[in-house]
C-alpha cells in the first residue's frame, strides 16, 4: 500500500502504514519508523528483536526517540550538533524518498552517523537526506545503540549489539523499501567515523551478506578492539555501581546510573588510548579481522579522510598548544605511539616546514589511526574497485583546518542548516558541496564517483583544492602499505 498524494504520504510496511509529510520540491520524509522492539527491560541488553506491528496509521513525521547518551563535553557540543529526543523506541529509521512508489526501483543509501559509538544520532540537522531524494536517492538514516548499552562486553549478553542493530535495520531496508520507492538491490551503506568503523565491521559481519551492494567508509578504518581494551569499561562501571560486571547486574540499575558511570569511566579515554568502546571479535556476529574481510568482498569501496582530522580532538582542548609547549619530545612520543621510525617523522618535517610540534605529532597519531589502515585495505582490494578521496577545505572555525567530521555537510549538501556552520564556520563554498555531494550520489547509482579507481600508487581524489603550501607537501610523504 503506498498514497503518495496530498502532504501526509502513506506507505505499508510489513509492520503497519506510516504518514510522513511531504516537504519542499516534492520530497516525502518519513521519520522513526521503528525496525526493532524497544531495548528496554529484558530486552536493555539482548540482540534486536522485531518491533510489534501496529493497526491503523502510525505518525512518521518526527524523528522518533535517539538511543540513550551523554552529551558531548562543552567545548564539542559547540561544534557538533547532537539532539536528545527522549524515550523508549529509540531503534528506529527515517526515509526520504522522491518517489514513494513501489515501481520507482531508485538506489538506496543508508546512512550510520559516527560519534565515538556513544554519541550521534540521526537527528543531527547536518545529516538530512533531503538533497539525495532531491537528486534520485532514497535516503536512510538510522539509530542503533550506543556505548555500553550496545557495545558493553559481558559475559552474559551477545557481542555487539549496536552493530546487531544496524544489521537488522538493513535487514528492514531489504523487506521494505521497495514500498518507498527503493531498489533492496542497490543500496549503498555509509557511514563516518564510528560509522565507518560500522561500515567495515558490516563488509565482515556473515549476518549483513547480502544486504547492501556497495560502500563508503569516512574517516574510519575497519577494526576490532581487543579484549583486553574493551572489558575494563563494564569493570570500571561495574565498581561505580557498585554492582556485578554483568548484563542481569546492568538491567537492574536505573539507566540515569549507567550514563552517570559511562560518562565517569570515559572521561579517561581519548582518540589514541584508555578505556573505550568499540567492536570486538565473536564467532557469532563479528568472526576474524575486518579489515581482511573488507578487502576479500567484492563490494565497491569509496574510501577517504580529511586532512587534518586530528584538529577535532586536538583543538577544542587546548591540547594543540600543550603538545606545541612539550615541542620535540610531544614528536617523539607520538612516533613511538604511530609505530614509525624516525626516518618517517624526517620525511614529515620535510613535507610540512611550517608545521608545529602539534601538527606533526597529530599527523603520526592520525596515520596510526586512519590513513595507514585506509590505504592497506585498498592496496589489498583486488575484487571490486576502490575509490580514494582526501578532504582538504579548511574550516572558517579558527583552529580546525581541515579536520574530522567538517565534509559532512558537503556531503549531505546542508550548508544551508544552521548547525553546518557550528564545524565549517561561515561563508562555507557551496560549489564544493555540489561536487562532493554530486560524487557520493553518482557512487550510489553507478558504483563509478567519477574518478578512476585507486591502483595502489598516487594521490587519492582531493576535495576542497591547494591550500597551504605545507598542507599540500603532506602529499609528498610516502606511503608503504
Amino acid at each position: 500500500m503506498s498514497s503518495a498524494g496530498g502532504t501526509r504520504p502513506r506507505v505499508g510496511t510489513r509492520y503497519g502504514v506510516v504518514e510522513g509529510r511531504l516537504e519542499e520540491g516534492g520530497i516525502r520524509v518519513f521519520r522513526g519508523i521503528p525496525y526493532a522492539a524497544p531495548p528496554v527491560g529484558a530486552l536493555r541488553f539482548a540482540a534486536p528483536r522485531p518491533p510489534a506491528a501496529w493497526d491503523g496509521v502510525r505518525d512518521a513525521g518526527d524523528f522518533g526517540p535517539t538511543a540513550p547518551k551523554v552529551p558531548y563535553p562543552g567545548r564539542y557540543a559547540a561544534l557538533l550538533p547532537d539532539p536528545e529526543i527522549p524515550g523508549d523506541d529509540c531503534l528506529n529509521l527515517n526515509v526520504w524518498t522522491p518517489d514513494p512508489s513501489p515501481g520507482a526501483a531508485l538506489p538506496v543509501m543508508v546512512w550510520i552517523h559516527g560519534g565515538a559509538l556513544t554519541r550521534g544520532s540521526s537527528a543531527v540537522p547536518v545529516y538530512d537526506g533531503s538533497a539525495f531524494a532531491r537528486d534520485g536517492v532514497v535516503l536512510v538514516s538510522v539509530n542503533y545503540r550506543l556505548g555500553v548499552l550496545g557495545y558493553g562486553v559481558f559475559p552474559d549478553a551477545p557481542a555487539n549489539r549496536g552493530l546487531l542493530d544496524q544489521i537488522t535495520a538493513l535487514a528492514w531496508v531489504r523487506d521494505n523499501i521497495e514500498a518507498f520507492g527503493g531498489d533492496p538491490g542497490r543500496v549503498t551503506v555509509f557511514g563516518e567515523s564510528a560509522g565507518a568503523i560500522s561500515v567495515g565491521a558490516l563488509l565482515a559481519a556473515p549476518r549483513a551478506a547480502g544486504l547492501f551492494a556497495r560502500a563508503v567508509m569516512q574517516s574510519g578504518p575497519p577494526e576490532v578492539l581487543p579484549h583486553e581494551r574493551a572489558r575494563p569499561v563494564v569493570r570500571r562501571m561495574a565498581s561505580l555501581l557498585k554492582v556485578p560486571a554483568t548484563a542481569k547486574a546492568f538491567t537492574a540499575a536505573a539507566l540515569p546510573d549507567l550514563l552517570a558511570a559511562q560518562a565517569a569511566v570515559l572521561r579517561r579515554s581519548g582518540p589514541v588510548g584508555g578505556p573505550a568502546f568499540g567492536l570486538v571479535a565473536d564467532p557469532d556476529s563479528l568472526p576474524g579481522d575486518p579489515a581482511a574481510a573488507a578487502a576479500a568482498r567484492a563490494v565497491p569501496l569509496l574510501l577517504g579522510w580529511t586532512a587534518e582530522e586530528h584538529r577535532l580532538w586536538l583543538a577544542p582542548t587546548g591540547a594543540m598548544r600543550l603538545l606545541d609547549r612539550m615541542g620535540p619530545l610531544a614528536v617523539e612520543l607520538a612516533r613511538v605511539r604511530s609505530g614509525k621510525d624516525r626516518a618517517a617523522v624526517r620525511a614529515l618535517r620535510a613535507a610540512l616546514p611550517g608545521a608545529g610540534p602539534a601538527d606533526l605529532a597529530g599527523h603520526l597519531l592520525t596515520d596510526r589511526l586512519l590513513r595507514d589502515p585506509l590505504r592497506r585495505l585498498a592496496a589489498a582490494r583486488r575484487a571490486a574497485p576502490t575509490h580514494l578521496y582526501e578532504f582538504r577545505w579548511p574550516s572558517g572555525v579558527p583552529g580546525l583546518g581541515a579536520c574530522h567530521a567538517l565534509e559532512l555537510g558537503f556531503v549531505f549538501d546542508t550548508l544551508h542548516k544552521p548547525e553546518s556552520a557550528w564545524l565549517a564556520g561561515p561563508d562555507a563554498p557551496q560549489a564544493l558541496a555540489d561536487e562532493m555531494h554530486a560524487a557520493w550520489v553518482r557512487f550510489a547509482v553507478a558504483g563509478d564517483p567519477g574518478w578512476a579507481p585507486w591502483d595502489g600508487n598516487g594521490p587519492p581524489k582531493v576535495f576542497g583544492g591547494p591550500q597551504r603550501e605545507e598542507r599540500d607537501a603532506r602529499r609528498a610523504v610516502g606511503f608503504t602499505p
